[in-house]
């Protein structure tokens, strides 16, 4: 049951995290210290859902990621360390095969890389749809 809450709990806030991208107040400049603030905290929050995802699953005995070809084992903070740079490895690029997702890994990891690049082109799509607005209010 907990298990349930927590995946919940996480998917929601990285929902509610991306759902700043399509606010308008996000934006008050184009290119800012703010704005540049805002992202890093969009990505690191995703990053973070995404590895607590994944230890939750590890932690249920679910295997999810593989080291090495190897079942992640250690104490909790081993674990967490190798959810948390898988989950960097495959938000920021194609991941260095180190660690692999295996099971319903695979589509979390799919899911997680698909939001890790797609982000970027939200946030220039946005920044583009401000300028044009700001364009027309100055007319």
């Amino acid at each position: 049951m907990i298990f349930y809450l927590l995946m919940t709990a996480i998917i929601l806030c990285m929902i509610m995290s991306v759902r700043t991208l399509f606010l308008s107040s996000t934006y008050k400049k184009r290119l800012s210290l703010e704005t540049f603030a805002w992202a890093t905290n969009l990505y690191t929050t995703i990053l973070i859902g995404f590895a607590m995802i994944y230890l939750l699953f590890e932690l249920r005995n679910h295997m999810v990621i593989l080291d090495g070809g190897n079942r992640v084992t250690g104490d909790f903070f081993q674990q967490m360390e190798t959810s948390f740079y898988f989950s960097a490895m495959t938000m920021f690029s194609v991941g260095y095969g180190d660690i692999s997702p295996i099971g319903i890994g695979r589509m979390i990891a799919t899911i997680q890389a698909f939001i890790g690049y797609t982000l970027p082109v939200a946030f220039v799509i946005r920044t583009v749809i401000d300028y044009e607005e700001k364009n027309r209010k100055d007319l």
